[in-house]
């Protein structure tokens, strides 16, 4: 390889910009030749600039009004490079989740804020907030003023008391950082919201959030969410079920002896045919965590909803087989 010398540079591909053929013709080679990604590269989700964020401005309401579990948060955001502190229900000011950009000279900011104020269901003993509301995604230059918010009021200011003036633009923000910011987040309500908990559908603390549960556990498809999609419409076929199985909408449908099911591929949350009733599997019963297909190829690593959304379509083909009577006393009901 002539082309190849030692002033030659190698850097990571990223599908940002690219022609939608030259992406898809690597996943498909990845694909046929059963090559693993250890992260999201070839499938990495793109996410570009809104009409409704340059109404903004400054600003992105793409991931506002969602209910996250902030330990989970935490713990996310320290894997993911960002600086977070633990709110508490105190009388004190915390600063916005942050990620610093030193390349770019940037900051971005996450502001979130503590769900609830009763002091016995919303935190722990230490006074923690059990969950968070997602708020603005902004952007600000690196050494811009650093701010802080009341863990439940709303809003942030500098630390000397005046209202924050100085985000960047979303249009001045560069194409590539704006994306693997916002893909950060993305995951951050992805994998924390309490929509995914399948025990959640009661809504929570005296049902006070079940029209959100409702509308995260079975509502539209995030970038995640759909890239699951692309990749199930090719692995499916692969399936032993496969005959049983069929992508429709928000779903894998999966048709059973006894039932057809509806797995929705953001939360991995169920629903069964007639009347669309809700079918509650708690992640990590051993009902059907022996269903885990350790064997079957994924394009990459990482995707836990994407391995319980096949691990729970593998259960429910064989309906007739399964013994948990928990499982079993909510398919039979309703039929």
């Amino acid at each position: 390889m002539t082309w190849l010398d030692d002033d030659a540079q190698v850097e990571l591909w990223h599908p940002l910009g690219r022609d939608t053929e030259e992406v898809l013709g690597w996943r498909r080679w990845l694909e046929e030749h059963d090559v693993r990604q250890p992260f999201k590269q070839a499938h990495r989700e793109v996410y570009l600039l809104t009409d409704a964020e340059r109404q903004t401005d400054v600003y992105s309401n793409r991931f506002a009004a969602h209910l996250i579990r902030q330990h989970q948060f935490n713990a996310l955001c320290a894997a993911r490079g960002w600086k977070n502190t633990l709110r508490l229900l105190v009388d004190d000011e915390f600063p916005p989740a942050s990620l610093s950009l030193p390349k770019w000279n940037l900051r971005a900011e996450f502001w979130v804020e503590g769900a609830g104020d009763d002091y016995s269901v919303d935190t722990n003993e230490t006074g923690t907030f059990y969950r968070l509301a997602t708020d603005q995604v902004r952007f600000y230059h690196l050494g811009a003023a650093q701010h802080a918010g009341h863990p439940f009021s709303g809003g942030y200011r500098t630390r000397g008391g005046e209202i924050t003036d100085d985000p960047i633009a979303l249009e001045k923000v560069p194409a590539l950082v704006f994306s693997e910011v916002m893909r950060d987040v993305d995951l951050f309500v992805g994998v924390a919201s309490v929509g995914n908990d399948p025990t959640w559908a009661d809504g929570g603390p005296d049902g006070r959030y079940r029209d959100y549960w409702q509308s995260y556990a079975f509502g539209d498809l995030a970038a995640t969410a759909r890239t699951r999609k692309d990749i199930l419409e090719r692995i499916v076929p692969r399936l032993k079920i496969a005959e049983r199985c069929s992508l429709a909408d928000k779903f894998l449908v999966v048709r059973g002896n006894l039932r057809t099911y509806k797995i929705h591929l953001g939360s991995g949350n169920i629903l069964m045919e007639p009347h669309d009733q809700y079918l509650c599997i708690v992640p990590g019963r051993s009902a059907y965590t022996d269903n885990v297909p350790g064997a079957l190829y994924l394009p990459f690593e990482g995707d836990q909803t994407l391995a319980v959304i096949l691990s729970k379509a593998l259960l429910l083909a064989d309906d007739h087989k399964i013994t948990d009577a928990t499982i079993v006393s909510q398919i039979v009901s309703g039929r």
